[in-house]
Parts: C-alpha cells; structure tokens; sequence
C-alpha cells in the first residue's frame, strides 16, 4: 500500500533561522563586506545568512570556498551549514554525511538531530529515522509531524501497536491535527486485517467535525486496496452523497464496483458524474455497453465531446446492435478522424458493410488488415462472402 509522506520542512525551517541567527556573530560583516568575505573564516556566517534566506545555491558556493585544512576552522558549524544546504537541495544522502559529520565534531543541537531524522526517513531508513528522532530529545520533537513521521516509520517497519500508541498520543496532544491522527489510524487497523474495526472507525472519523471528502477518498482507497470493496463502497457512497461535485470519489467508487462484478452499478455512478465532468461519458456508455444496456451506452455516446472517442465507441455499439447500414454509413467520418489507421476499427466498418451485403467495400477494408490475428479473421471472412455469393440462401 502507498503511503504519504510527512514533510517537517516548516518546522525544520523555523528551526533553522533560530540555528543561523545564533550561529552569526554579533559584530557586523563589516564596513568592507567585499574584504571579508574574501576572508577564510567570514565564509560561515555568510553562509549562514544566505541559509536563512533561502539561497542555498549560492551558499554552496560561498562554502566550496572553505579551506577544510584550515585549523581554525569550524568544523561543527561548518558540517551543520552543509547539511541543511544538502538537505533543502533534496540531496539527503550527502546531508547525512554532513550532519553526521557535524555530531561526530561535538554538535550537541537538539534540531541537528531533527535535520537528520529528515534526511533518513526521505531515503526510507526509517529505523535511522526512530533513533534520530530519539536522540532530538522530547521537547524537539513535540511536532504533529514529527509524530507523524514516527508512527510512519513504526508502521513501515511493521510495528503497528508502536505506530497505533504515538498516533494515540499525537491526538491527545494535538486536538487540532486530530484528523490526521484518526486517518493513520484507519491505515493501521487496514494493514493489520483489521477490517471491521477499520471501517468503523473510519465512518466515526468522517462523522465528526473537520473530515472532509479527501478523507474518504484515502479510507476507502486504503479499504479498496485490501480488496474489502464492500466496507469501501459504503463510506465513498456516503461521501459521494455529501459532495457529488467530487468527481474522485464516484471514480473510486465505481472502480470498486467494478472490482465486485458491479459494472451497472459503476456505470451509473459514472454517468451522474459526468453532470460535473463531461469527460466521464465516455467512460459511463462504455460500461453500459459492456452490462448490455445497448440503448443507455448509445444515447450517452451522443454527448461525448472527444470525436475520436465518440466515432469509436459509437461503431462498436452498432454493430453490438445488428444497426449495421447506420455503422456502414460511419465510414466517412472514419476516414475523415484517420481511426481507420486502427485495424480493429478497420474490422468492424469491414464487418458491418459485409452484413448488409456490400462485399465489395468489406473487401477493400480487408485487404489492408495486417495484423495477424485479423489477418486470420479477414480469411475467414471471405470464405464466408464466398459461399454466400454462391449459396444467397446461406446468408439470408
């Protein structure tokens, strides 16, 4: 199952400034900034300025300067503006170099461990992830999203009652960030097989206040995803009824019709829909057409903007209903679009003008067919208008 990831860039970047604001000394660059930043060790706090405005290319290039065999240098401060540019660059293994780096030369900032936490749980290590995290110390950590990124990596290391408590926790802590507690909640009861209990909880949840119609969309997708389409059919239904403007939620809902053998049923939540985006008819008249409401698909087909999709679908279903001069008569328009260049359709137009008797023209269609498969079915073809123009009787 798919999962979402946390991002702690806000809080990272609040605690960042705080970083940068602490680590510039308290004298000024200087009447002559040019000379001093020409200066080995003015490089930092001007990288450190660049940092805390968001220039992270340029205090790369302020901290390529940096003479490493510098004795004086500081190393700890060096290594730590490293990693945060490494680390807002997205480049996450070269921040954990740094930070890692920065530790091992007597960093002891609470925050720098939260860089590091970071950098881990976006390349997946989520056990690097639970002890850096652990080594920030409880007040650093006291963060909805930190929260969330340690049950995220409880749950991806499968330790769901770990995950299921600081999710527990983080809701007691964080009422206003309940919802997304509750949410991961579900996910967890989903990954256990806890299926009932998942369901129920997630309708509690979209019950109360502050859940909204992409909460039902995870949950049910979660629910989908478990193949329990019933206990997903009922919350997106639910939610459909609430926000019908949401065409997501008729998506999934359908798609989970279709996963129980329900195409009606798909069908027809597609084309209510379609009220808010046209773009489903097409998608609705396929279904009915494959339910074998013949007459719904065609009168559907009728409203279809895309002209490809709508000549296409529209010569299947009249040839599904014996109409076969009116899917005859199609073929200038398929010539016109160019869909004749698919032999499918090249197939059927060829099959239609052989049911009304016109075994010339269903002649010219397959004399072009290259595909093996209808290649076979065109042989076939012929040897049929062959013994109906010996035998007429035999076609009738």
């Amino acid at each position: 199952m798919s999962v979402k990831r946390h991002s702690l860039s806000a809080a990272f970047v609040a605690a960042a400034l705080i970083l940068v604001i602490v680590a510039v000394p308290a004298r000024s660059l200087g009447q002559d900034g040019a000379d001093q930043v020409e200066e080995e060790l003015e490089r930092l706090p001007l990288a450190a300025l660049l940092i805390g405005d968001g220039n992270y290319d340029r205090a790369r290039q302020v901290l390529a300067g940096v003479d490493l065999d510098n004795p004086e240098l500081d190393r700890i401060r060096y290594h730590t503006l490293s990693g945060l540019v490494a680390l807002n660059l997205g480049e996450l293994a070269m921040a954990v170099e740094d930070f890692r780096a920065a530790i091992d030369a007597g960093q002891d900032e609470p925050v720098v461990w939260l860089y590091l936490a970071q950098a881990y749980y976006g390349q997946e290590m989520f056990v690097e992830t639970l002890y850096a995290l652990e080594r920030a110390g409880p007040e650093a950590t006291r963060l909805p999203s930190v929260f969330l990124i340690r049950s995220q990596s409880h749950w991806q290391l499968q330790e769901y009652g770990q995950a299921w408590q600081v999710l527990a926790e983080g809701r007691q802590l964080f009422p206003d960030r309940a919802g997304d507690f509750a949410r991961r909640q579900v996910f967890v009861l989903v990954e256990q097989g806890l299926y009932q209990e998942a369901a129920d909880q997630g309708r509690r949840f979209l019950a109360g206040q502050g859940a909204g119609p992409e909460d039902a969309l995870a949950i049910g997708n979660a629910l989908h995803q478990s193949s329990q389409y019933d206990e997903a059919a009922l919350i997106l239904e639910q939610a459909r009824l609430a926000h019908p403007e949401k065409v997501d939620l008729s998506r999934l809902l359908a798609h989970t019709y279709l996963s129980s053998d329900r195409v009606l049923g798909a069908a027809e939540v597609l084309r209510q829909a379609a009220v808010h985006d046209p773009r489903l008819l097409g998608e609705s008249a396929e279904l009915y057409r494959r339910a074998g409401w013949l007459m719904a698909a065609l009168t559907l087909n009728a409203g279809i903007i895309d002209q490809d999709q709508k000549l296409k679908q529209r010569l299947a279903i009249l040839v599904e209903l014996k109409r076969f001069e009116q899917a005859a008569a199609m073929e200038p328009d398929l010539i016109r679009t160019g869909l004749l260049e698919d032999e499918d359709i090249r197939y059927a137009l060829a099959y239609a003008h052989f049911k009304t008797g016109d075994f010339a023209s269903a002649e010219a269609q397959l004399s072009l067919l290259e595909r093996d498969d209808l290649f076979r079915k065109a042989i076939e073809l012929r040897r049929v208008m062959e013994q109906c123009a010996d035998q007429p009787w035999f076609c009738g």
